[in-house]
Order: structure tokens, then sequence, then C-alpha cells
């Protein structure tokens, strides 16, 4: 028997630390090579990390909540010497694949230099469970957390394997965000926080200390460390708002004939299992508008010998996502060309994902432009800060019924306004115009998409 130490391992972010949120093991549990150990978050995910080896859980070496470094060891294992890869080496797995839509890469496992060995990772096996359905670990735990049952699920892979997206299609029908209740006030006025206790010996090593990543609170006050997305947010906004000048420019617009195609389609049969909302639309029209003005889609790029602008022929369309995780912004690749069906889907998988924290780095990275929904939380507009890396970004405010002049006589219609931020360095007032009101044209005309 042999005792190996493992290290947290760069979840192939960049990143150099993250948080242990919690721990799916404890000492002396058997485990097989790639059972979850714990989930992390950094900056941009949470990730389920497995195991690189097969044996019993000797120490845990780092407390939930604490933040650790990359390379810092965090875990014991007692394994079987015959298991080793040799002196020096340790037996790793094979590092996960992403699934279907996306997914965390882990890499970094074991230890640097030496060749190491590989095993095949069981989730990549599809099971058949007592019902008859074919599915792979992975799109089960989908399903548990969407509350999917996979016995209702018409599979569509290989050999009738239920896939993650025949999964999430058929969980898109339910609310893409939860329903936000004003929590009642408490009967007691004033409470005081336990301060943190000082950590256990054995779970400090190569860790930030726990109470540094704890609340500390008084009567009256909380104090919530700044960390994770909160913290990844708050840079990316300062960065861009003290370092791209913001023009902000909005129109206030009839939107009803883009409530009556909305109505159309979700009566469709093709639609019918692909929730539709405005923002399809909304989505629809920002990449049409985009591609007549391509400035909004480019991007300032600073250089050693002054700087430049990429303008990109393509687009990668984020979606700003309010999640229990905090602030995201993921983004439909290539989304120029989707048809309005497979747009649909991608919104539909990248806000349930996004609402369930799953989503991946990679689908956080290489943004063009961006769409702010601020109108399910009841807001009419605002001016939204430009994502890092972009040129623009677009708010889209609730659609409500409003007085509206048609022909001469007020009319009740649906109305909604829709507003733009712009790095003024990139597009000038004409440019920033012009777009928004092709958005505009668009959700009060909706057949000019028809071309």
């Amino acid at each position: 028997m042999s005792t190996q130490n493992f290290n947290l391992p760069d979840v192939g972010e960049g990143l150099t630390e993250a948080e242990i949120v919690a721990w799916k093991v404890a000492p002396g549990d058997t485990v097989a090579i790639n059972d979850v150990i714990c989930e992390i978050e950094t900056a941009k995910s949470l990730v389920e990390l497995p195991s690189p080896h097969a044996g019993v859980v000797g120490e845990l070496l780092a407390a939930e909540g604490a933040t650790v470094e990359v390379g810092s060891p965090i875990i014991t294992f007692v394994t079987d010497a015959r298991d080793d890869a040799g002196p020096g080496k340790i037996a790793t797995a094979e590092a996960p694949a992403p699934e279907e839509g996306g997914g965390s890469v882990l890499v970094g496992y074991g230890t640097g230099g030496g060749a190491t060995s590989r095993r095949k990772r069981p989730a990549e096996r599809p099971v058949r469970s007592s019902v008859g359905v074919i599915a792979k670990p992975p799109i089960r735990k989908l399903a548990r957390d969407l509350g999917v049952d996979l016995t209702t699920v018409t599979p569509t892979g290989a050999d009738g394997e239920v896939t993650r997206d025949d999964v999430v299609t058929h969980a898109s029908q339910a609310s893409v965000f939860r329903n936000i209740e004003t929590p009642e006030w408490g009967a007691v006025r004033e409470e005081t926080v336990p301060a943190p206790q000082s950590t256990p010996a054995g779970l400090a090593r190569g860790v930030t200390a726990a109470r540094a990543s704890a609340p500390v609170s008084d009567d009256r006050t909380e104090s919530i460390p700044v960390k994770g997305v909160r913290k990844a947010t708050s840079s990316a906004m300062v960065q861009s708002a003290y370092s791209a000048p913001h023009v902000t420019v909005w129109k206030e617009i009839d939107a009803s004939r883009t409530m009556e195609l909305v109505k159309r389609l979700k009566a469709s049969p093709d639609y019918a299992d692909i929730r539709v909302s405005p923002l399809l639309i909304m989505a629809r029209a920002v990449i049409w508008a985009a591609r007549r003005t391509p400035m909004v889609n480019a991007a300032w790029i600073e250089t050693e010998g002054g700087a430049e602008i990429s303008v990109r022929h393509y687009v990668n369309l984020g979606i700003a996502a309010a999640t229990p995780r905090g602030l995201l912004v993921p983004n439909i690749k290539d989304a120029q060309d989707l048809s309005m069906k497979d747009l649909a889907r991608a919104l539909n998988r990248l806000t349930l994902t996004a609402r369930e924290g799953k989503t991946s780095p990679a689908d956080q990275q290489g943004g063009t432009i961006t769409i702010t929904n601020i109108g399910v939380f009841g807001m009419d507009a605002g001016t939204p800060i430009i994502n890092p890396g972009e040129a623009g970004i677009v708010a889209m405010g609730t659609i409500s019924q409003k007085p509206w002049v048609v022909d001469g006589e007020v009319r009740p219609r649906w109305v909604t306004t829709v507003a733009g931020s712009f790095d003024h360095r990139v597009i000038d007032g004409d440019g920033m115009s012009r777009f928004i009101a092709d958005v505009a044209s668009v959700l009060e005309e909706p057949a000019l998409l028809v071309e």
C-alpha cells in the first residue's frame, strides 16, 4: 500500500486558484477512478473534480469554503502499490472529455514529467437501467439536475441512446428563470452570526485560511468576501468602464408584430419542444443588424505600435444571464449560421445550463456582441456596460401594453425599449444609431428577417 497526494489541477482556464465548494467523499471512503471527489468553483465555472486514483480516501487537506492555489495538495489516497505508475509517478485518469454542447476539461493531473498511465473513463460507457433507458452517467446526472424523467425522453442517439440535447430539449419548456420571491422579514430584528472557527490542523496546508473567505458579521453589518464570479465580474466591469468610452442610445418601439410571431411559433408543431420568447427575435435582429453595421461587432485591440480595430465577420452572440453564481455571459458560437429553430435550441441550452450553474469556461470566451434582457426583471431600459473584448451590448426592456398612435388613432400596443452601449473608440454616433434603428425595425416588422 502507498499514500498519494492529489494536488489541485489546472482546470484549463488559465486561473491560479479555486474554492473548495463541497467534498463528496470523506476519510475512509473507497473510491474508483473518476468518482467525483469534490466540487470546486473558479471565477468562471463550477467544476466536479474526479478522482485520479482507485483506493481509500486518507485525509482531506482543504476545508470547504477555502481558496486553494493550483498545485497545492487537497486530498490523500491510500492505494495499492501495484496501481502506482512506478517510482515517483502517479497513476492518472484520462482528462474528462467535454459533453455535447461544451463542458469543462480538467488538465494537469498527476505530477510533472515522466509518462503517465491512462485509463478509460467509466462515464464514457452508456449504461442501461432497469427500465431500458440507455444514457451515459453525465447525462443521467444532467437529467436529475433538471428534474427530467429519462423514461419520458425520446432518444436520438446511436442505438437509442439519450443525448444531452434530448434532455435539454425535453426540459426546455420549463421556465428559464426561477421565480424571484421577496422573503418575509424575520421575527428577530437583529442577529449575530457566529465568527468562523479556526481551521483544524491538517486542513490549512496549501490553502488560504478559511476565515479569510468566510463572512464576518456584527449585530448590524455583514462582510461578504469578494471572490469567484463576483470578483471576476467586478474586475471586468471596472476595466471596461474605465478603458472604453461608453455611449448609450435607445429607442422605444412597437413590438406587437414580434409578439404575434412569438405566439405563432409557440403554436407551431415545429417548435413543440422548444421554448420560444421575444429574446429569440431580438437575437435574430441583433445578428441581422450587426451584418449591416459590422463595427458594432468589432473590438479595440492594443498593440505595441498603438492600437487596431479587429472587425469580426461572424457573431458569437453573448447572452447576459443572472444565475445563482452571479452574472455570467455565455455566448452562442457562429450564431449567424443558425436557422431560427437552431438559434432557439441554442438559447434554450445556454439559459438552462447557465441557470444550473454548469456553464463551461469555453462557452464564456470569444464573444463578439452581447444582449442583456433586463425586461425579465421588469426594467424598461438601462445603460449596460460593455463586455470586455467587445464594442457593443444591447439591452432589451420589458414588453408591456401601452397607448400608441397608429394611423392617427391611439391604440393599445405591445411596446418595448431597445438600448445599446458602444465603445466610441470603435464606432461613431451614426453607426450606433443605425444599428439600434435596424434592431428596432426588425422587432417592429419581423418579416424583414425573410430574405
